[in-house]
């Protein structure tokens, strides 16, 4: 249990998630430094209506139409400058790049609870147009199937992205009935979070296949879906703060993980291993572009796992707790369908009314409890021979043996456990501070995230 990761902490929030700061252009993810920003949100304005009737809801390509003579993309002329916070890119992904901008756009309307403009510019497109005209959006992408992501099938539906955006927009589902503020946090964290993170990873498994077929050219094949990839998880510097990178920025400082220029270790460890990927695409490395790959899924999970962290804490707030209950829940979405196999099972305790984790074995491990000493000395403890784990806070052989009594086990009970807590619709959750790490760690150990890499928040 990785209680470091509360050490100091003093209840304070100097960086909120939704300040209403308008300046996004500042934080940059260079080598060199990262001045971070403050605020999720952008001073794009625009009337209460999408003004753009073009809906894109196909994008179903595993080059999300950057195959398409009718996307900027590809060997066509890049209109922009060459690189974006410290990645240059190998093709011209202008498109997708923009697409940044209509994340700003709806996070603006969502916190003026303009849900149909932002909604309009969901489903619509503003800022991506192509070249015949049309709009590339984010709900083709999020309601799309067959992509290169791990979500629909975790969550068992195809356009499972789309489904947590459209429930926040429409006030429906795990947001029905939740006050506007609880909807503002949904939509503008899922847009800018679950779904562009689940726009890079598909992006970047779809590179990682073109590369592995033999298709490594820069316009067509593997390094332009990577490019893509990093358009979406970074976009332009002036946008940057309407993306994933804001949330990484903001979590190294609550947790103290910069490095000594200051950027977040989550970015650097990103970027860096986004710019020697693309090389490794470009020189067929299996290797390195699938430990590239590896690399970027395991720091967002670190960078989102201290979100989570650090909003699940704050839940005890009498004025604020179901805000910080609903950024905790979009946050938790953003990593949920790569971290929820890995909370490990647990065993319920009838007497104690406590669970003892039992690692991924299945119900038999909950008979196989027993009360021993480590080597025949010290303290007697409430030790699993089938998972090898320790059930915490038993202190009697009598309430050791209660588990084999009457077994209740529970499949990734962390992740059961996370949602349970994080039902936007149950005002019981609220009032408590959580520390959810438990619950998280063995997605931890799976990734191989230390407690140095998730810090302490303060």
């Amino acid at each position: 249990m990785m209680l470091a990761a509360f050490a100091g902490c003093i209840g304070g929030d100097d960086d909120d998630d939704d300040s209403s700061s308008s300046d996004a252009s500042s934080s940059t993810t260079s080598d060199t430094s990262d001045s971070s920003d403050s605020s999720d949100h952008s001073d794009h304005s625009d009337s209460d209506h999408s003004d753009h009737s073009h809906s894109d809801t196909s994008d179903s390509s595993d080059s999300s139409d950057s195959s398409d003579s009718s996307s900027s993309g590809g060997s066509a002329v890049s209109t922009m400058d060459g690189e974006d916070g410290g990645y240059t890119y190998a093709s011209n992904v202008d498109n997708h790049r923009s697409l940044m901008a209509d994340m700003c756009d709806i996070k603006a309307h969502a916190n003026a609870g303009e849900w149909t403009a932002a909604k309009g510019i969901y489903m619509n497109g503003k800022n991506a147009e192509k070249s015949d005209g049309s709009y590339r959006t984010l709900a083709g992408f999020a309601a799309a199937t067959g992509k290169n992501h791990n979500y629909d099938t975790y969550y068992g539906a195809d356009g499972s992205v789309d489904a947590h955006i459209m429930a926040a927009l429409d006030g429906t589902g795990d947001f029905n009935g939740t006050s506007d503020t609880v909807r503002y946090q949904g939509v503008a964290k899922l847009t800018a979070n679950m779904a562009m993170v689940a726009y890079t990873i598909h992006e970047l498994n779809s590179a990682v296949a073109k590369a592995d077929a033999g298709n490594v050219d820069n316009d067509s094949g593997a390094p332009h879906n990577w490019d893509e990839g990093w358009a979406f998880f970074h976009g332009p510097d002036e946008n940057v703060g309407c993306g994933p990178v804001a949330t990484l920025t903001k979590r190294a400082n609550d947790f103290g993980t910069n490095n000594a220029d200051g950027v977040a270790n989550t970015t650097y460890a990103i970027q860096q291993a986004m710019i020697t990927g693309l090389a490794d695409l470009q020189a067929s490395n299996q290797a390195g572009y699938t430990d590239a790959t590896n690399t970027v899924v395991k720091n967002v999970i670190i960078a989102y796992s201290q979100a989570v962290l650090k909003y699940t804490y704050k839940m005890d707030s009498a004025t604020d707790g179901p805000k910080y209950q609903a950024e905790a829940y979009a946050f938790w979405k953003t990593i949920e369908a790569y971290v929820g196999d890995y909370t490990d099972n647990a065993c319920y305790n009838m007497n104690t009314h406590t669970m003892g984790w039992v690692g991924s074995s299945d119900a038999t491990a909950c008979g196989a409890f027993t009360w021993t000493q480590y080597q025949g000395q010290g303290d007697y403890m409430c030790y699993n021979t089938v998972s090898h784990t320790v059930a915490m806070d038993i202190t009697s052989e009598a309430d050791c043996n209660k588990f084999g009594e009457m077994p209740y086990h529970y499949e990734n009970y962390g992740a059961t456990s996370m949602n349970n807590i994080l039902d936007l619709t149950d005002a019981s959750q609220l009032g408590t501070s959580y520390d959810v790490s438990a619950w998280l760690q063995p997605a931890w150990d799976h990734y191989g995230i230390t407690a140095e890499d998730i810090g302490s928040y303060s």
